[in-house]
């Protein structure tokens, strides 16, 4: 469910991180919450999960009956299902925005087209790594509800990422690419879906 944003949001700016499980989004994600706290203007989002919070995913626990009741009432931006669980993004993000702030959120990557067409400036961030890596992440991962490795680190992205970090070294080196992504207005993309830079996908 989604509610129409496009008017409201003239200054704001969404990075959206997309990528296969065993890559590092919510890991990079929170390395640079931690780097960037205190910067203003900056708001990184939990979402809204039918499980519960672990430490690999920082998200706000609800059960079922409550999430529908959530969505049938407009409380989300965006939501999606994957392997029995329901995911949102709290519709907070469209106040944000509309106050001109950066968001960062970790989703599917098949919200997206909705999501470009819902607010003007969104930078799409994939984060990948090598098939090998992804199996073995999520192996040591070990949650049931992951659903088959194999098949979830074969995922691909339907739609154009605007920046893909490769994150197969240290940790700290992809939050400091992702960093640099979510801080600088050149990755930031105009109305029409492309970037400032011509479009072209930038590789970190």
């Amino acid at each position: 469910m989604t509610q129409p944003a496009l008017e409201e949001d003239p200054a704001g700016h969404l990075v959206l991180v997309v990528g296969p499980s065993g890559a590092g989004k919510d890991s990079i994600i929170d390395g640079a919450r931690t780097r960037l706290v205190g910067t203003p203007g900056l708001v990184f989002v939990r979402r809204v999960v039918t499980r519960p919070s672990t430490r690999f995913e920082d998200n706000i626990e609800s059960t079922e009956l409550d999430f529908a009741r959530d969505q049938a009432a407009g409380a989300f931006a965006f939501t999606w299902d994957a392997h029995g669980h329901f995911y949102g993004v709290p519709q907070q993000i469209a106040h944000d925005i509309r106050l001109g702030h950066t968001v960062i959120v970790n989703v599917s990557r098949s919200i997206i087209a909705d999501a470009r067409k819902q607010f003007s400036h969104v930078t799409v961030v994939a984060v990948t790594a090598p098939h090998e890596i992804l199996q073995q992440r999520i192996a040591a991962r070990g949650r049931i509800s992951d659903g088959a490795s194999t098949e979830r680190a074969h995922r691909v992205f339907d739609e154009r990422p605007d920046v893909i970090i490769t994150n197969d070294g240290t940790l700290d080196d992809a939050v400091s690419k992702f960093v640099s992504v979510v801080t600088s207005r050149q990755a930031k993309p105009v109305a029409n879906g492309r970037s400032e830079r011509e479009g072209a996908v930038g590789a970190l």
